[in-house]
Parts: C-alpha cells; sequence; structure tokens
C-alpha cells in the first residue's frame, strides 16, 4: 500500500443558534466563547495523534463547524503554528475556514488571512430573505452580498458560496435566481446542493413542505447548464470550480487520502502501510465533555473490515468526476482488482461505469443512479 497525502479537519462546535435543518455536531452559542482554552485542547489533541502522521506533511486543513468565524484571527494563528511545528505543512497547503456572512464574521477575513487561511466557504444558502428565515439563518441577502465582496478583497487564494436549493416552499424561479445571483458574485468555487431531511433535526421533527420531485429534476437540471455557461466546472457531485479552484480537502476525502481529526466529536482516517490496515478514528462529541482534563479526547476508533472496504473506497471515489486510476485500488485498500471484478464488470454491463485501459469513469447514468452503483460493492 502507498501512504496517501494526509490533510486536517479541525472543528469549532459553537454557532449562534442551531438551524433547523442542520445535523452537524454543533451547540448553540451561551455567553462568551472559552477560545484560548479551546485552542490549548485543540494543540494538545493533535499531539495525541502525532503517532499517525508517519513522516508526512499536512497538504490541506479545513476548519469547520459550527461557525469557525466566531473565533478571532488570534485563535488561528495560535493553532496554525502550533501545527505547522508539531508536523509542517506542505507547500501551497490549502487551509479553509466556514464562515457565515455575518458582519462580524466578514469583518475577520483580513485577520484570518493574515493567521495563514488562503480559503473561506461561505454559508449562503439562500438569497431571499423569507427562504434564509425559514432555514433559520440570522443572516440577510445583503450580508451575503458583502460577504462575497470582503472575500474578493481580503487577498485569499480561493473562496466557496455554499447554496441549497429544495427549499421550502421554493418554485424553479426561485431557485434559479438564487443560483444567478450566486453566480454573479464570481465566487471561484460555489458548493450547490439540495436540502435533505436529516434525522435528529428540527425539520425532521416538523417537516417543512419542499418541492415536488418534478421541480427538484428540473432546478438540478437547469442549474447545472447555468453553472456550466458560467464556467463552472462540477468535480464532484455537489462541488462546481472554475479551472485550477477544485477544494484540495475534499478532493483528498473522495480520492480516500488520510486526514487527522481534531476538536469535538472529529472523525479521521489514517492507513498504517506496516499493517495495512486503515483506521477511522472519533473525539468526544460534547465540548464540556471534550474539554474534561480527566477524560481523553479520542472516543473510540475502529478498523475498517476488509469486506466493507469495497464499498467504502468507491463510495468515496465515484463522487468525483475524474476518471479513477485502476491501480489506486491497491494501493491505497490492499485489495486486489480481480477481488472486485465481478462488482466491476456488473456495474460496466449496467451502463453504470466505463472501462478504460487504465482507468473506471463513472457514467452520466452512473451519476443519476449512484445508489444503484455502490450497492454492487456491499
Amino acid at each position: 500500500m502507498k501512504l496517501p497525502p494526509l490533510s486536517l479537519y479541525v472543528h469549532v462546535p459553537w454557532c449562534v443558534q442551531k438551524c433547523p435543518y442542520c445535523d452537524f455536531n454543533s451547540h448553540g452559542q451561551k455567553g462568551d466563547i472559552p477560545e484560548t482554552e479551546y485552542v490549548q485542547h485543540l494543540i494538545d489533541d493533535l499531539k495525541t495523534d502525532l503517532h499517525l502522521v508517519q513522516g508526512r506533511k499536512i497538504h490541506s486543513i479545513f476548519i469547520g463547524g459550527g461557525t469557525p468565524s466566531l473565533l478571532t484571527g488570534n485563535a488561528y494563528v495560535s493553532l496554525l503554528n502550533a501545527v505547522d511545528s508539531l508536523i509542517g505543512l506542505a507547500d501551497n497547503c490549502e487551509i479553509t475556514l466556514e464562515a457565515n456572512p455575518g458582519t462580524v464574521e466578514t469583518g475577520r477575513f483580513k485577520e484570518y488571512v493574515a493567521a495563514g487561511i488562503n480559503r473561506i466557504s461561505i454559508g449562503v444558502q439562500s438569497m431571499q430573505n423569507d427562504k434564509l428565515k425559514a432555514l433559520g439563518r440570522i443572516h440577510g441577502a445583503d450580508e451575503a452580498v458583502y460577504a462575497a465582496q470582503q472575500a474578493h478583497e481580503a487577498g485569499l487564494n480561493s473562496f466557496n458560496l455554499d447554496l441549497m436549493h429544495g427549499l421550502p416552499g421554493q418554485s424553479l424561479d426561485d431557485a434559479l435566481s438564487d443560483l444567478k445571483k450566486v453566480i454573479a458574485l464570481n465566487p471561484p468555487h460555489i458548493s450547490w446542493y439540495q436540502l435533505t431531511i436529516e434525522a435528529n433535526t428540527q425539520f425532521a421533527s416538523k417537516p417543512p413542505t419542499l418541492p415536488p420531485d418534478d421541480t427538484l429534476w428540473d432546478i438540478q437540471e437547469q442549474g447545472q447548464a447555468l453553472l456550466a455557461d458560467a464556467g463552472y466546472q462540477q468535480y464532484e457531485i455537489s462541488g462546481y470550480a472554475k479551472p485550477g479552484y477544485q477544494c484540495q480537502h475534499n478532493l483528498n476525502y473522495w480520492r480516500f487520502g488520510d486526514y487527522l481529526g481534531i476538536g469535538c466529536g472529529a472523525h479521521g482516517k489514517v492507513t498504517d502501510t506496516a499493517s495495512g490496515k486503515i483506521t477511522r478514528t472519533m473525539k468526544v462529541k460534547h465540548p464540556r465533555g471534550y474539554m474534561d482534563l480527566a477524560k481523553p479526547y479520542l472516543f473510540k476508533q475502529w478498523t475498517v473490515e476488509k469486506d466493507d472496504l469495497p464499498f467504502e473506497y468507491f463510495m468515496n471515489r465515484f463522487r468525483l468526476f475524474e476518471a479513477c486510476p485502476k491501480s489506486d485500488l491497491h494501493a491505497l485498500t490492499n485489495l486486489s482488482l480481480q477481488s472486485q471484478s465481478q462488482a466491476l464488470n456488473k456495474a460496466i454491463n449496467k451502463g453504470l461505469l466505463i472501462d478504460m485501459d487504465n482507468h473506471w469513469q463513472i457514467s452520466q447514468k452512473g451519476h443519476r443512479f449512484l445508489n444503484d452503483l455502490l450497492e454492487l460493492f456491499v
């Protein structure tokens, strides 16, 4: 097995208020955030994972939440300096921070750039105030426009605007209007994805009325055409980028790379070349438990069973629109090509996958019926 690139995921659990659709590990802010204390715990957490690094530098960093932009630039100076000192940052390391379009957060963009962050992902979600209210968002459309302007002026290498469709009461015209307004802001990267109702959310207990399937299909089809006409290339299920602006951190996930996870509830995935095992980790979820010095940061870890590896590998790899090198299957999972030949041949015969000399290319039909494709590897 080859040792894949190593990324780092950092979780900041606090937000101003919990959105009704959100199933992430986030907690409404109550009083001041213990910023200095939490950053020190992140650094100490990272120290417990140093044995997993295996001589690699950090290829990319993604700081997610919650709302990481509730922390100051100084917090990230301390954190990123520690990461560089303990492990080292690769040349051109992509460092992304999630932010909301609120005025406090956008006012810190230049602080974040000074701290070493070179990419920001802004949670716009909609450009219509009634839809934002229905989603429980605390910003308005004007703040979203201002946030994009500030991102352009901050000196970032790149930034992303997050936009959802299939919102409660949303028409085709509403959805396309949102997308046109976001495209007009000229972000290098757009994440455009359909709202889904997740378990253990407010929307799950009181489901809103969502658009019918025919409308959702029209939104998807016409929206993708708008993005393509504007020069955005779809490189994964919900990722659209101008040439050269794909999210390197997400690419590492979907290419089955390794990543450390630090912070409340953060997940990690690491490869051990000596044993050939792939281990997944999860940290303590609640901030109080995570910052309890009497407890370890690690909540659980488990080895991915050999029988589960085909599904895990292809579930990630087939999110991407790029061709999948056949050699990567053995290099990254230790599975032989022969062991997966039956499932792969079925996928090819069903027209879900295209067999090339040294690659597999997921077909348009395969993208449309991705679950059917993945079920072949269960």
